[in-house]
């Protein structure tokens, strides 16, 4: 499809994620959110990203300039090719926005919501034309990293899904289509079982926020950035793959040695990684903070690209 107008509905760290990266690949972008202060907020977010999309490459025309923030959602969806809805993940919400945003947009207009796990078929209930509905969960830095689930509910329309495939990819994005509708769709569940046992391993004191970090950040994490769980294990089974590897260490899987309840969020609890995470950050801003994971992440993006160049890897 053919996308000249996006717009963006909320502009909190993900909403202004999606408006950076549609700016920085061109487009023309309208936004709208009813929080306070949230132009000065979204147009203060853009210009902390724009250094890094700077870095990775912007499209030609990118501009901050051609952000517009209007008042209502009535105005912002009207004259959109692509909308993307990121509001509070709250189904009743959701059902009410989109009932009226499928309502003010044009008739083709694709509909995406940023969803992190609620079903499409359940919030996209009172939409009007749903087949043209669809849910693009991406992950933050919106800007920066590729990902984005895309899938759609029982009365979506496989063009549809296709189409906003197409738009995910021509601005520089990776979409990954959900096989079926399922919550938590495929990367939150994956983080949602690494995030409750790494609580687990603080509330029993096993370990500090700190200390679990870089059992991530200086072991699989580094691995994870090009291979993946798969493609890593597949090596550790040596010349004999993947099917030695799950028959040496499928067995351990039988162990106790996870926890997939969540332990319960007691204070102690959440004082212990709040406290954590204070020594972690050590003073420093979310905004500086930001621009020096956003300098990861295009370091190693560029990193990662320039060896599968060197050994001929394609996706």
């Amino acid at each position: 499809m053919q996308v000249k107008q996006f717009s963006a509905l909320g502009a909190g760290v993900i909403g202004s994620g999606w408006v950076a990266r549609a700016l920085g690949a061109g487009l023309d972008v309208t936004a709208w959110d009813p929080a306070p202060g949230a132009e000065a907020q979204l147009r203060a977010n853009v210009a902390n990203a724009w250094p890094a999309l700077e870095r990775v490459g912007l499209a030609k025309g990118a501009s901050q300039e051609r952000l517009r923030v209007v008042a209502t959602v009535e105005e912002c969806v009207a004259d959109a090719d692509f909308i993307q809805e990121s509001a509070p993940e709250r189904e009743e919400l959701k059902l009410a926005l989109h009932e009226r945003v499928s309502r003010a947009a044009k008739p083709d207009a694709i509909i995406a919501s940023s969803t992190s796990g609620l079903l499409p078929s359940d919030f996209y209930a009172r939409a009007v034309n749903p087949q043209r509905c669809v849910v693009g969960h991406p992950f933050n830095p919106v800007y920066l990293l590729p990902l984005v689930e895309v899938l759609g509910g029982e009365r979506t329309s496989g063009e549809a899904i296709d189409a906003a495939i197409g738009f995910y990819a021509s601005i520089g994005m990776r979409p990954l289509r959900v096989r079926k509708e399922v919550p938590g769709f495929i990367a939150d569940r994956l983080l949602e079982a690494l995030w409750r046992e790494a609580l687990h391993l603080v509330n029993d004191g096993v370990a500090t926020t700190g200390e679990i970090d870089d059992a991530i950040r200086y072991g699989a994490g580094i691995r994870w950035s090009f291979m993946g769980s798969f493609l890593t294990y597949t090596l550790a089974g040596g010349e004999a793959g993947m099917r030695h590897f799950m028959q040496q260490f499928g067995p351990a899987l039988e162990l106790p040695w996870t926890k997939l309840v969540a332990p319960a969020l007691t204070d102690e609890l959440i004082d212990r990684v709040v406290d954590g995470t204070s020594r972690q950050t050590n003073g420093r801003s979310i905004k500086a903070l930001e621009r020096y994971r956003d300098d990861c992440i295009a370091s190693v993006i560029e990193a990662i690209a320039q060896a599968k160049s060197r050994h001929g890897i394609e996706d």
